[in-house]
């Protein structure tokens, strides 16, 4: 046959990423805060993407004619220095479904001094609901205190240079990001949080640090200071340093995840200038152990039975247990209610413990029928139901005999009776005959 030759990897290629964002004017508060805000565009240029033959379509973003006192704030950011992280994901987030954030703020009130003309600092914020997060570091060039003329155009609402074409123009400088922003982990399993960044060649690395809060109080998990005595770093908790200054790679590595290690975790990455953050909530989750006691049972006259649901070895606390029956003649399991329930108990793992109790009367109750126990949790994919078997009523040894005493008695009683039938029904002459004899 004919012979195929090699499948050509999928080439990179350069695209523009526009994202509707929200810039938020008073010191980079977020809008919770009641910041004055307006609306925006980020258009990454030049964002390195894998062509796989579903770009054909793409085209440069082309800046809309409109009057920049009226219309959004457009600021062009330039990725040819620094990568851009999750790129495919931020090009095709409106095909994939997901939600994007983006929130443009100035970085602070600090200026480069070099030069005629100093930078303004501007941070990117954009997340994904999928989980990724970004942060961008843009780089602008201020002339607030310059009066429009000598060529230069400042936009009307930021006071610093403009393109022709009324956007503003910068440089990605500092990047970083996190593929999750929540994370679940079972006790005693590894975990790793995600952490990267990447720096322009005028940028350099100051410091890496990790972080831990919980319920108000913080603690520092790994702290690495560029060309000082070395990483400290708490026992549990492992970033490799080779890592973090060859490809950019912050994770943090947690071993023997237990109850305590839940919480915040934040991933602080430093130059001599800016900083950015990464929040990654870390939560333990461990199933429960489920027993029904007894497994099958059978009731005798006039008994109470209880079946037990022992519940075990699970976290966090919120559970949700309940009961259901069901006979041969039901179509579909019934609810049972008036089930008691024990306290809550802890193990020294941290673990929960709980017993979920329900009393049947042979009374009351049908069989053969099945009961079963169903529970919730969050650490379970869906619930975990166990049963327990209530088989027809039997007789017991003492009532098969009394019950074989007076099948006796009524046969013993209807043959004497029969007998006495006949004799009366003999000729008299016989019956004389008989007595004589």
């Amino acid at each position: 046959g004919p012979v195929e030759g090699p499948t050509l990897a999928p080439q990179p290629r350069r695209v523009d990423v526009v994202l509707g964002c929200s810039y938020v004017a008073e010191g980079g508060l977020p809008s919770a805060f009641g910041g004055s805000q307006h609306p925006a565009s980020l258009v990454l240029r030049g964002v390195s993407v894998t062509d796989d033959a579903g770009l054909g379509d793409v085209t440069d973003y082309q800046v809309p004619q409109e009057d920049p006192s009226s219309s959004p704030i457009v600021f062009e950011a330039s990725a040819q220095s620094v990568s851009i992280p999750h790129a495919e994901a931020l090009l095709h987030v409106d095909c994939s479904g997901e939600e994007v954030s983006c929130e443009l703020s100035p970085y602070s009130s600090q200026q480069d001094s070099q030069g005629p003309c100093p930078a303004s600092w501007f941070m990117a914020t954009l997340r994904l609901s999928g989980g990724i997060s970004v942060a961008l570091v843009l780089r602008a060039p201020s002339c607030g205190s310059q009066e429009e003329g000598d060529g230069v155009r400042l936009h009307p609402k930021l006071r610093i240079p403009m393109s022709k074409e009324g956007t503003v123009l910068t440089t990605v400088e500092f990047q970083s990001s996190s593929s999750n922003t929540s994370l679940r982990t079972r006790l005693g399993g590894s975990v790793t949080l995600d952490c990267r960044f990447a720096l322009a060649p005028s940028s350099t690395l100051a410091s890496l640090e990790w972080r831990r809060q919980h319920r108000g109080s913080g603690r520092s998990l790994f702290r690495y200071q560029v060309g000082g005595a070395g990483p400290t770093a708490q026992p549990k908790a492992h970033v490799d340093v080779a890592q973090v200054l060859g490809s950019g790679d912050a994770s943090l590595s947690l071993r023997g995840a237990s109850v305590d290690d839940e919480g915040t975790y934040i991933c602080l990455v430093s130059t001599a200038q800016h900083q950015a953050q990464h929040n990654i909530q870390l939560l333990v989750a461990e199933p429960p152990r489920v027993r029904v006691s007894p497994a099958e049972v059978s009731f005798g006259r006039d008994e109470m039975l209880t079946l037990t649901c022992s519940i075990a070895g699970y976290y966090p606390l919120d559970i949700s247990v309940s009961w259901t029956q069901k006979t041969p003649e039901d179509e579909a399991e019934i609810a049972v209610p008036h089930a008691r329930f024990s306290s809550h108990r802890q193990s020294r793992d941290g673990t929960y413990s709980i017993a979920s109790y329900l009393s049947i009367s042979s009374a009351t109750a049908r069989a053969p029928a099945t009961y079963t126990c169903h529970v919730s949790h969050v650490a379970l994919g869906e619930p975990l139901s166990v049963s327990v078997h209530l088989k027809a009523p039997e007789h017991t040894g003492s009532e098969g005999l009394v019950g074989g005493s007076i099948a006796t008695a009524v046969f013993i009683a209807a043959l004497f009776a029969v007998l006495r039938r006949k004799r009366a029904a003999k000729p008299k002459s016989e019956q004389l005959l008989t007595a004589s004899e």
